[in-house]
């Protein structure tokens, strides 16, 4: 099998994980906080994220990946900035209506597109923007209701928004840049994502709240979901990396909005939540931007391995061609009889 097929079938391997994981994860919580009462988003966030490096440390106790050391301000940075993204998106729904909160989740591609065109020099076609464009438009009917604005919801949010796309175009970039895979990477920032959730968990969710995480009454069935939702997280927080790693910050939103579309539906199937012709419609219309957007990338992916692969081939070809070399060379040379003379003179 060629590595190409490999990379591939490596992608789909790791978006159908995300889908998966995530979609049990949000059911999960969903029955640990609408049905018993657990509100504590931001710190049972924290217990992910600190069973996910224990499992990552038997993992390479194991010798299942390979630790790679690198930049530790660079990881630490990304650690705590990625904690700090997933607190802000808490306060952000807690500070907001639900529809103002849709519409933050839906400001990260367009935010992503920007930051990533501006200081990463990635360029997006028409194509790419128009299906992107239909996605929001699709995900926005389905899931938008109230927009009720107020100045410190506004500001959480933008705050939620940028640490949010900043962090995950650190993700793609530091694997590139330190040549890391992405559970070494994960298991090296888990640390610090943690503890900087683990400290201030507990205050973001009594301020949410007005209840105290340690005061709540821990019931064996409250114990039962949260074990479960933290195994599932094992899986979710790995395949996030995963995703973002093989293809882009951007890819990864598209397939979040997948996720809420399947939510929404295992939601009124499983759940029997109320369900409309407008939720209905507006998932369909985000399928099929979905799709455009995943045909896009696959004839530009296309492409550029065609343009790669003439490029190399060319490349080659000057190389085997001697008499080409020796033009080559004598054409960069300013003076072409002294550069003739001192190339004769480097041959013999």
């Amino acid at each position: 099998m060629s590595e190409g097929k490999k990379f591939q079938l490596g992608t789909i391997g790791a978006l159908g994980l995300s889908v998966v994981s995530s979609v049990s994860i949000v059911i999960c919580n969903k029955a640990l906080i609408s049905t018993l009462g657990f509100n504590f988003a931001t710190t049972l966030t924290s217990w992910h994220l600190l069973v996910t490096f224990c499992s990552l440390h038997v993992a390479l106790w194991l010798k299942l990946f390979e630790h790679k050391p690198f930049d530790p301000r660079a990881v630490m940075g990304f650690g705590i900035l990625n904690g700090t993204s997933i607190g802000l998106l808490n306060l952000s729904l807690g500070f907001n209506s639900v529809g103002f909160y849709q519409m933050t989740k839906l400001a990260i591609i367009p935010c992503t597109v920007l930051l990533e065109t501006l200081f990463v020099r990635k360029k997006f076609s028409r194509n790419i923007q128009a299906s992107l464009g239909i996605l929001l438009l699709g995900v926005g009917i389905a899931t938008v209701t109230d927009l009720q604005l107020n100045v410190v919801g506004s500001v959480l949010s933008l705050l939620a928004v940028v640490t949010t796309c900043i962090a995950q175009i650190m993700t793609n970039t530091i694997q590139k840049k330190f040549k890391v895979s992405s559970t070494q990477l994960l298991y090296q920032s888990c640390p610090y994502q943690a503890i900087t959730l683990f400290i201030t968990g507990p205050f973001v969710d009594g301020l949410l709240t007005n209840l105290n995480v340690f005061a709540f009454k821990y019931t064996p069935q409250v114990l039962a979901f949260i074990v479960v939702s933290c195994l599932i997280s094992v899986s979710v927080n790995f395949s996030t990396f995963l995703v973002i790693g093989k293809t882009s910050p951007v890819t990864y939103q598209v397939l979040g909005h997948l996720k809420t579309c399947l939510v929404l539906a295992f939601g009124y199937v499983l759940l029997r939540d109320p369900f409309s012709w407008r939720n209905i419609l507006g998932i369909l219309i985000a399928v099929v931007g979905m799709v455009v957007y995943s045909y896009c990338c696959t004839i530009e992916s296309q492409q550029k391995a065609t343009e790669a692969a003439a490029q190399l081939a060319q490349a080659k070809e000057s190389d085997s061609d001697p008499l080409l070399s020796v033009e080559n060379g004598a054409s960069i040379l300013t003076d072409g009889v002294a550069g003739w003379n001192s190339n004769k003179d480097l041959q013999a």
